[in-house]
C-alpha cells in the first residue's frame, strides 16, 4: 500500500529537491470500543486507538525507516523510477505535533511559549532543535533560528546569532516599536528579523479579530 508519506518521499530520489510538507489527521476513535470501560476522550488509553496514534504515526515511522512497529523489516518493493525494497526506508524525517486547545488567558499572559513554540520553528523552516524554553536569560539560538523575549540581553543574542551561519530568522518578542527596531539593526543582514507581541494571543489572532 503506498501511503502519502510514501509518495511525497518518493519525489526526493527524483527530482533531487529538498521539500518539506504539512500532514494533518485527525484522531477519532469508535466509541463502541469502550462501551464496557470507564475510558473517555482525553484518557490515554482512549487515545491510543484514535487514527492518528494508532495509524498515521506508524505507517508514516515505517515509510521513513522500513521497520514496522514490532521492528521487523518492512515487505515489498516500491516500483518506480528506481525499484528498491521498502525496508531501505528513506533518508527524510518526520516530527509529530498534537494540536490543543489552550486557555486564551495563559497564552495571553505569555504562559504557554512551550505551545506555541513548534509554530515558530515551523515559521523558520522546520530544520534543527526546537526551542522550548528561553530559560533565566530569556533568549535561545537554534540551527536556524533564534528567539529573545529579555531584550536586556540583546548584546549577547545578537552574538550568538552571528556566530551561526546558518541561523536566518530572529524572532524578537516586544511591544516596543523602538527597541525592535534597536535589535534588527544589530543582526547580521542574512537574518530574517520578526516581531512577536509580547501578548502571545496576538500573533496568532487572524486580521478579522477573532
Amino acid at each position: 500500500m503506498l501511503l502519502p508519506a510514501d509518495g511525497y518521499e518518493l519525489q526526493h530520489p527524483v527530482s533531487s529537491q529538498a521539500r518539506s510538507t504539512f500532514l494533518y489527521a485527525s484522531h477519532p476513535s469508535r466509541p463502541h470500543r469502550y462501551e464496557n470501560s470507564r475510558l473517555r476522550p482525553g484518557d490515554e488509553g482512549w487515545e491510543a486507538l484514535g487514527i492518528c496514534d494508532y495509524i498515521t504515526k506508524p505507517r508514516v515511522t515505517a515509510a521513513i525507516t522500513g521497520k514496522t512497529p514490532e521492528g521487523e523489516p518492512v515487505k515489498g518493493d516500491y516500483k518506480f523510477t528506481d525499484e528498491f525494497p521498502m525496508s531501505h526506508g528513506f533518508d527524510e524525517n518526520a516530527a509529530f505535533f498534537t494540536l490543543t486547545y489552550e486557555a486564551p488567558l495563559s497564552v495571553r499572559h505569555n504562559r504557554a511559549f512551550e505551545r506555541i513554540a513548534p509554530m515558530l520553528w515551523m515559521r523558520a523552516g522546520s530544520q534543527g532543535r526546537i526551542i522550548t524554553d528561553l530559560g533565566e536569560d530569556g533568549w535561545d539560538v537554534a540551527q536556524t533560528y533564534g528567539v529573545l523575549e529579555n531584550l536586556d540581553q540583546a548584546g549577547a543574542f545578537v552574538t550568538r546569532v552571528a556566530e551561526e551561519d546558518s541561523v536566518r530568522t530572529a524572532f524578537i518578542v516586544t511591544d516596543d516599536d523602538s527597541a525592535f527596531q534597536m535589535v534588527c539593526r544589530d543582526l547580521p543582514s542574512a537574518v530574517l528579523p520578526v516581531r512577536l507581541y509580547e501578548s502571545y494571543l496576538q500573533n496568532f489572532m487572524l486580521r478579522g479579530g477573532r
